[in-house]
C-alpha cells in the first residue's frame, strides 16, 4: 500500500503544531512504521529542535534545496534526509541548512514563477518517491495563508491535521484555511481524492473553570462539525470524536522542545502522552475504524500499537478443558509442521492482563459449542486486531454443527476434525493457511471480484464517483485480507453498481486516479497469487 501524507497546519502560532507532529512521528516510528518528517515552515523552522538530540549532525540542507535541485535539473529528494537514532525508521528533511546563507535562500524563492516553470510536476515526482518509500509523510506547514501554505495544504497532502486553540480567531482562521485548501485542491492538474481534515483542539485546559471549558468545547464542535462528515463513522457523534482529538495543556511540557512520548511509556488518561497516542492511532488508521475508537479507546490504540509487532507465536490454540489431550496432540502435530504455536486453556486469566497479544492468529478448538471463555477470548482478540493480517480459524470436532455456532465463528471458514481426517491432516491445513497456500476467499468470489475490478480500472467516472470507488476498494482490501467472503461479495456488488456507466456523453468523466489504480492493482495481484497457490499439492482445504 502506498504511503499517506499528512500536513499539520495551524492558522496561528502557539498551538503546539510542531510539538504534536514531532511526538506523533516518534510514536508511529516506534510502532513499526516508516516515517518521513518535512519542516516546510521555511520562515520559522523549528522541528529540528525536537529531533536534535537524535540527529547524526546539524542539518546541512533541506526543503529549500529541493528548489535549488529543480533549478539545476537534479532529482535527489533524498539527498538531505537524516535518520534519527533509536526510534525506528524516522527520517527528517529539515527546512534547510542552519548556516547563515539559509535566510537568503528563502528570500530568493518566487513560488509563482517556480510553478510556471514546472516546479509542481517536480514536487509531484518527489511526492511519488516519498509515498513509495514511507508509510507516513508528516509535513510541518507554516501558519497563516500563503503560497507555501498552499503547497502544504492543497498540493501535497492526503489529509490535513488542523490544530487550533479554544478561541474564535484560531478556530475560524483554521476553518477558512481548510476551505481554501479544498478549493485550491480542486484546481490542481493532478489526480487527488477529496482532502479530509482532522480537527485537533490543542492546549485545552479543563481542569479549572469546568463549565467554561465545556461551553467552549460545544463551540468547537459546532464550528468544526462539517469536517467530520467525509470520514467519521456514522454511528459516532462529532462531540465524541472531538474529545478523543483533544490535546490537554500541561505546563511541564510547555518549556523547551520536548518529546513526552519517549518518557511516558504507558501514560495514564491525565497525561499528554495518552492524548498524543490517540491522535497518532487515528492517523495510523488513516482516519478509519473510528467506531472502534468510540467503543474502546484503549483497545483501539493497543491494536494499532501491535499492528507491526513481531509475534512470539504464529498461532494460539484455544481449548475447552475436555479437549486438553486432543489439543496437546494438535500442538505437537503443528510443531512438526514448523508452526510456532502456544495453547491457552479456558480460564487462563493471564491473557486478560496483557496489553498486547503474543500470537498472530487464534485457532478455536470447538466441541459442540463455543464456551463462554472462548467467546471472551475471541472478543479480546478482535479488539486487538485492527488493519492487520490476523485471523480466527475454527477447528470443529466431528459432532459440532457449524450452523448452530454464533455468527462470529459459524460464518468463518473452518476445518473439520474427525472421521478419516486426523490431527495430522488438520495441522497440515492449518500450517498451509498460515503460510498463505490456501485462498481465504472462495474461488468463485475471487473470479467475480477480479472481473469487477478490471471493469473499474478501465472506467471513466466523475470525481465524486471515484471517491466512492476509492472507499469500496479500500474496504475490499480489508475484506479480502481478512478472508471475509460474505463481505467481499457485498462489496463487489456495490462496486459493480458504482462503476456502471450512467451518462453516455461522458462529460466531466475521468480515468481512475493513481491511488485507486494502485489499490485495484494490489487487489488483482493478491487474487492472482491466491489463485496460483490453490494449484499447489497437499494444501487443499476441508470445507466441513
Amino acid at each position: 500500500m502506498p504511503g499517506t501524507i499528512f500536513t499539520f497546519y495551524s492558522y496561528k502560532g502557539g498551538v503546539g503544531r510542531s510539538f504534536t507532529l514531532a511526538n506523533i512521528a516518534v510514536l508511529l516510528a516506534r510502532w513499526g512504521h516508516r516515517v518521513l518528517c518535512l519542516d516546510w515552515d521555511l520562515e520559522a523552522p523549528g522541528l529540528s529542535d525536537y529531533f536534535r538530540p537524535r540527529l547524526p549532525a546539524r542539518p546541512s540542507g533541506g526543503v529549500v534545496d529541493l528548489v535549488d535541485d529543480f533549478r539545476h535539473g537534479r532529482f535527489k529528494p533524498e539527498a538531505h534526509v537524516q535518520r534519527l537514532a533509536d526510534v525506528g525508521v524516522l527520517d527528517f528533511l529539515a527546512a534547510g541548512s542552519e548556516e547563515s546563507g539559509y535566510v537568503g535562500q528563502v528570500q530568493e524563492i518566487d513560488w509563482d514563477r517556480l510553478y510556471d516553470d514546472g516546479f509542481g510536476e517536480y514536487l509531484e515526482r518527489c511526492r511519488e518517491q516519498w509515498i513509495a518509500r514511507y508509510d507516513f509523510v508528516l509535513i510541518d506547514s507554516r501558519t497563516g495563508i500563503s503560497d507555501i501554505g498552499g503547497i502544504c495544504t492543497a498540493h501535497l497532502p492526503d489529509h490535513l491535521v488542523l490544530l487550533f486553540t479554544a478561541n474564535r480567531q484560531s478556530i475560524l482562521g483554521a476553518m477558512e484555511a481548510a476551505r481554501r485548501a479544498d478549493v485550491a485542491r480542486n484546481g490542481l492538474p493532478f489526480d487527488r481524492a477529496r482532502l479530509t481534515v482532522l480537527p485537533v483542539l490543542s492546549r485545552f485546559d479543563n481542569r479549572e473553570e469546568y463549565d467554561r471549558s465545556e461551553a467552549w468545547r460545544r463551540i468547537v464542535v459546532d464550528e468544526t462539525t462539517e469536517l467530520y462528515r467525509t470520514w467519521l463513522d456514522q454511528a459516532v457523534e462529532p462531540e465524541t470524536m472531538s474529545r478523543h482529538l483533544t490535546l490537554p495543556y500541561v505546563s511541564y511540557w510547555s518549556f523547551g522542545e520536548q518529546l513526552p512520548v519517549l518518557s511516558e511509556k504507558t501514560p495514564s488518561a491525565d497525561q499528554i502522552g495518552f492524548a498524543l497516542e490517540t491522535v497518532a492511532a487515528v492517523i495510523a488508521c488513516r482516519l478509519d475504524r473510528t467506531d472502534l475508537l468510540a467503543e474502546n479507546r484503549d483497545a483501539y490504540v493497543a491494536a494499532v500499537r501491535a499492528s507491526r509487532q513481531e509475534f512470539k507465536h504464529e498461532l494460539r490454540v484455544s481449548i475447552p478443558r475436555p479437549l486438553v489431550g486432543t489439543a496437546d496432540e494438535l500442538v505437537t502435530a503443528l510443531k512438526k509442521q514448523g508452526v510456532r504455536v502456544v495453547k491457552s486453556l479456558s480460564g487462563d486469566r493471564s491473557l486478560l492482563a496483557r496489553a498486547e497479544d503474543d500470537a498472530r492468529h487464534l485457532c478455536l478448538l470447538v466441541d459442540g459449542k463455543v464456551s463462554r471463555w472462548q467467546a471472551a477470548e475471541v472478543e479480546l482478540f478482535l479488539h486487538r486486531t485492527l488493519g492487520q493480517d490476523r485471523r480466527v480459524i475454527p477447528v470443529l470436532t466431528a459432532g459440532t454443527d457449524a450452523a448452530g455456532l454464533p455468527g462470529y465463528v459459524g460464518n468463518l471458514r473452518y476445518l473439520r476434525l474427525g472421521g478419516s481426517r486426523g490431527l495430522d491432516g488438520v495441522a497440515r491445513d492449518l500450517a498451509g493457511q498460515l503460510k498463505g497456500f490456501t485462498p481465504l476467499v472462495d474461488a468463485d468470489d475471487e473470479a467475480d471480484l477480479a472481473s469487477v475490478l478490471g471493469q473499474a480500472r478501465g472506467s471513466r467516472l466523475r470525481p465524486s464517483r471515484w471517491d466512492l470507488v476509492d472507499e469500496l476498494v479500500a474496504a475490499l482490501q480489508s475484506a479480502v485480507g481478512g478472508g471475509d467472503s460474505a463481505r467481499t461479495r457485498d462489496l463487489a456488488a456495490d462496486l459493480a453498481v458504482a462503476v456502471k456507466p450512467r451518462f453516455p456523453d461522458g462529460r466531466d468523466h475521468h480515468p481512475a486516479p493513481p491511488k485507486v489504480r494502485q489499490s485495484i492493482d494490489w487487489l488483482l495481484r493478491t487474487l492472482d497469487a491466491r489463485a496460483q497457490s490453490t494449484t499447489k499439492p497437499n494444501h487443499r482445504r476441508d470445507h466441513g
